[in-house]
């Protein structure tokens, strides 16, 4: 059994077609060899996460699973600071061959770079609507 507070809740999961739709629709874009990661503000006040881990680029399940349990660690570790974004993480072929490390340095790179363009673009649409 998972320990209280280390499980991934439903809440905190992009679950729907639409929830996904939204984010690809009109998303602060971060990519690298590894991961190309995509994030939308939201009006529910804590970040969720939508992991889109495909077959074609990740052939071998094994490997396909071991990215999204280090994508969801990391997100576990960090959500407190992602604030209130809709998140999408998609896998490149180069993340198979990619060392656990790798990885989590990887989406710590991301989550700061899109949680600071997110805020920043927030910021710049208030002041834009107050004026």
């Amino acid at each position: 059994m998972v320990p209280d507070g280390c499980g991934f809740p439903r809440t905190l999961r992009l679950t729907k077609p639409a929830d996904f739709a939204r984010v690809f629709e009109n998303a602060q874009k971060s990519a690298d060899g590894y991961l190309t990661v995509l994030a939308r503000t939201n009006a529910l006040g804590h970040p969720r996460l939508g992991l889109a881990i495909s077959k074609r680029n990740i052939r071998n399940a094994v490997d396909r699973n071991r990215i999204k349990r280090c994508v969801r660690e990391s997100f576990r570790l960090q959500a407190a600071e992602l604030g209130n974004l809709d998140i999408v993480v998609m896998a490149r072929p180069a993340a198979r061959q990619s060392e656990g490390a790798q990885l989590r340095g990887s989406l710590e790179r991301h989550w700061n770079k899109l949680v600071k363009r997110c805020n920043s673009r927030c910021s710049d649409s208030s002041e834009s609507t107050a004026i």
